[in-house]
């Protein structure tokens, strides 16, 4: 690690925990090896070793926002634990600069005895505040955990959803400089959540934060980097929407074996040549300056992609309400989404989807055809291409860079095989909009402002 403009660094961080299968055995861990050692034998261990972590290594700058991702028994919360200090680690070292706040699991800091007024004064002290800063600010943490007349009453008679609130409302009053937040944000009400997200952003324009999430969207929305961990081990860092895409693809390959190699012989062999395509814009050539002129390129066959293999999309084409391939489109109009396959064995059930995904890797929307097929599944034969289709009115598109994400799955909405997801399948380029502000707009036919 070269660079001293750091807030966070781990360096070579493992952590091994001792198991024991039985109580007996930690008296025995407690004596017995001391008396082998004495008596000349070789010291034995009674509890089996659990490596958490893995020599983890990672640097975070001043300012920056990381967010860290993985399957439940990764080592996530332990290595923020170890970053807070509330752990140890078993080899490595860790570096921080500035105060760190920490919202880990539920609960953690609070005494469940003390009233929510005491908990505050406990976790804001130990967080460096004074008790003069604290009576300075004990209001605005009040007035933004919003829990009432709760604020007197001891925390084991909260809900989950109101020591959020309280923890939260701590971490946000008192001047930190690094933020350290694991899952809690996916307890409590909407209105909350909301209130946390727009204190995040701001907060992400100077501080440092480190961002613990199952919610790859949320990753992807908010961070610059990410870390994936998987047993224990970094098995990537980097781009956020690079490290959720490996990270799907690990967890459909967890249950269901390895990706298949794919063959590209076949995939694209139906993408439209370029004097088949149509420019939809030549039918608003008088329309008005609130047209999105949305450019569509080919069908990416090489695109990222993983699945079991016993079927591969080999086609992504958008067209108009006459089915004829498109170029261009132009946001607001009706299109046809056709997402071709074919088969490579017997499949049954098939399911069908795609996401709209902005340049972060963050979806826009999306939909599949289950709930139109499940009381009549298909039944489809080795060879045999099969397609779906979707009909929908293209959104405005912010100007920037589009993907359209397609996938192939076999079975039901909880209990399928992904057998081909194909990551950025087509590409789009929103040229020109009238979308001001969101991700995405609707058509707004005029706007205009009068006094009455």
């Amino acid at each position: 690690m070269s660079s001293e403009d750091f807030a966070i660094r781990v360096s070579n961080v493992s952590k091994c925990f001792e198991v024991y299968d039985q109580p007996k055995d930690r008296v025995k861990q407690a004596f017995y090896p001391t008396l082998q050692r004495i008596t000349g034998q070789k010291p034995k261990h009674y509890f089996r070793e659990f490596w958490a972590l893995k020599d983890i290594s990672f640097e975070i700058k001043k300012g920056e926002t990381v967010g860290i991702i993985g399957r439940n028994g990764s080592g996530k919360s332990t290595l923020l634990q170890i970053i807070c200090g509330t752990l140890y680690p078993t080899t490595g070292s860790v570096e921080t600069r500035g105060r760190v706040a920490a919202l880990l699991e539920l609960g953690s800091g609070f005494n469940p005895e003390f009233t929510g007024r005491e908990n505050v004064y406990m976790n804001a002290s130990v967080l460096g505040l004074s008790d003069n800063e604290i009576d300075a600010r004990f209001d605005e943490i009040v007035a933004f955990a919003d829990i009432g007349e709760f604020i007197e009453q001891p925390v084991k008679t909260y809900s989950s959803g109101m020591m959020v609130r309280l923890a939260f409302a701590v971490i946000a009053h008192v001047d930190a400089d690094i933020l350290i937040i694991d899952e809690a944000l996916s307890v409590g009400d909407a209105f909350f959540t909301q209130k946390c997200m727009r204190f995040l952003r701001k907060f992400m324009e100077n501080g440092t934060v480190l961002f613990v999430s199952h919610d790859t969207g949320a990753v992807i929305n908010f961070c610059q980097r990410a870390i994936w961990l998987i047993k224990g081990l970094s098995k990537f860092q980097g781009e956020p929407k690079e490290a959720a895409q490996k990270y799907l693809a690990e967890y459909y390959e967890s249950f269901q074996g390895e990706s298949a190699v794919t063959s590209k012989s076949h995939l694209g062999e139906e993408k439209s040549s370029a004097a088949q395509l149509r420019d939809m814009r030549q039918d608003f050539i008088n329309s008005s300056h609130y047209r999105n002129d949305i450019e569509l390129f080919s069908f990416v066959p090489d695109a990222a992609s993983f699945g079991k293999g016993g079927a591969n999309i080999i086609s992504v084409l958008l067209l108009d309400k006459a089915d004829t391939p498109l170029a261009w489109i132009v946001g607001g109009e009706k299109v046809k989404l056709i997402i071709s396959c074919l088969a490579n064995i017997n499949i049954i059930s098939p399911i069908i989807g795609f996401h709209v995904n902005d340049r972060l890797g963050q979806p826009l929307f999306g939909d599949n055809t289950y709930n139109f097929s499940k009381h009549a599944p298909l039944i489809i034969s080795p060879n045999e291409k099969f397609e779906a289709e979707f009909e929908f009115m293209m959104p405005i598109l912010p100007v920037g860079d589009y993907t359209i994400s397609a996938a192939l799955a076999e079975g039901t909405q909880q209990e399928h095989i992904q057998h081909h997801w194909v990551h950025d399948a087509l590409l789009l380029k929103s040229h020109s909009s009238s979308v001001s502000t969101g991700l995405v707009g609707v058509a707004i036919n005029n706007i205009r402002m009068r006094v009455k």
